[in-house]
């Protein structure tokens, strides 16, 4: 069984790369992951505020009176960021094969690189009231965006193109 892994290393090439199951098996995988857990440690009573509050980026404060329209657009946006970082990820792998080869280390590396993206850039860009979240959220969602985001896509990654 080593040795067959082995040769499949050994002999994967851009021509084995499949890009679209790598990046949508490891986006679906990361959106789903990442709404569940933001439903339940949000808005476990009232999932719809999740999908309005990321529609809220683009809408302001009044994603929450627009009702399921919203939170459908929130939860097509917050499908699309995670595909996105999926797809940033494996043009990232082309290059840099490491990402490939060290894809648990590199996947918890580049969880914590999303978080900080989404906090530090996209999230004061967004229309969304600026507020504070108490720390234990924080380091609760920066330890998740290792687990539930960065290491998926890596994963994945190293699945459908090594």
């Amino acid at each position: 069984m080593a040795a067959s892994s082995n040769n499949r290393i050994a002999t994967s090439s851009p021509a084995n790369a499949r890009p679209f199951p790598a990046i949508f098996v490891g986006g679906l995988i990361v959106g789903t992951l990442d709404l569940i857990y933001a439903i339940v440690v949000y808005s476990p009573r009232k999932p719809i505020l999740i999908g309005q509050t990321i529609a809220g980026g683009l809408l302001g404060a009044k994603s929450y009176a627009e009702g399921m329209s919203s939170a459908t657009l929130g939860v097509f946006l917050h499908f699309f960021i995670a595909l996105s970082a999926a797809a940033v990820y494996y043009l990232a792998s082309r290059k840099l094969k490491f990402l490939v080869s060290r894809a648990v280390l590199c996947g918890l590396v580049y969880g914590a690189l999303v978080y900080f993206f989404m906090h530090l850039v996209v999230l004061p860009l967004s229309a969304l009231p600026k507020g504070h979240t108490p720390l234990g959220y924080q380091l609760a969602e920066f330890i998740e965006h290792w687990f539930c985001v960065g290491l998926p896509i890596a994963l994945s990654v190293r699945r459908f193109a090594p």
